[in-house]
């Protein structure tokens, strides 16, 4: 008795064998399926971190530059100004010096010399000033030290000891930056003034 023979159709094979033969991944199910899912949202997570600390690093390189250039801007003129103010000085001085030989002299020229002399002056101080340069002439002034340099000290027992009595040379800022500090003679409380202050205090009768 022969065999008989199998001539019905090849058995079909699971969706499963199929992927397996096409080297397809199986579906995540269950629990793959939710630590999958976690993985994802972790990978999103660091990548908006690392999306916002970029852009913040971006953003405070932006603002260093930004006040590095308005800095430069601002203070390019520092060398320029303490170049020019030579120049004011002896301008000044000049206007000094006219002024004292016309208490000695009727001469008209040389009043008309000062007044030239120190219409340059002003018309000068004034384009410093337009540029943000402004002078430091604190004379009656408290002194303080940011923008002042004591060269020395008087007695005066008219001023307020600390007090700035004289200007030997004008300081000078740049928007608001010193360039050159003022040059002044700083006020004291005369000796004797303050020697009978103390006996006063020493006198004075305590109290019960």
């Amino acid at each position: 008795m022969t065999k008989k023979e199998n001539t019905g159709k090849p058995k079909s094979k699971t969706g499963a064998e199929q992927r397996e033969d096409s080297g397809q991944e199986a579906p995540l199910e269950g629990e793959d399926l939710a630590a999958a899912l976690e993985n994802a949202l972790a990978e999103v997570a660091e990548f908006k971190d690392q999306t916002l600390r970029a852009k913040a690093e971006t953003e405070n390189m932006r603002k260093r530059v930004s006040r590095d250039v308005e800095k430069a801007h601002k203070f390019a003129l520092d060398k320029f100004t303490a170049n020019l103010l030579p120049v004011v000085d002896s301008l000044e001085k000049a206007v000094e010096n006219f002024v004292a030989l016309e208490t000695n002299s009727e001469d008209a020229r040389l009043k008309a010399v000062e007044e030239g002399v120190s219409l340059a002056l002003k018309l000068f101080v004034d384009t410093l000033q337009r540029s943000g340069i402004k002078q430091v002439n604190p004379e009656g002034e408290p002194f303080d030290p940011q923008f002042h340099e004591a060269m020395g000290m008087l007695e005066n027992a008219d001023m307020e000891p600390g007090s700035v009595m004289a200007v030997l040379q004008k300081g000078y800022t740049l928007n608001d930056r010193l360039v050159r500090a003022a040059m002044v003679m700083v006020s004291k409380e005369p000796l004797k003034q303050a020697a009978a202050v103390a006996d006063a205090a020493d006198q004075a009768p305590e109290a019960d």
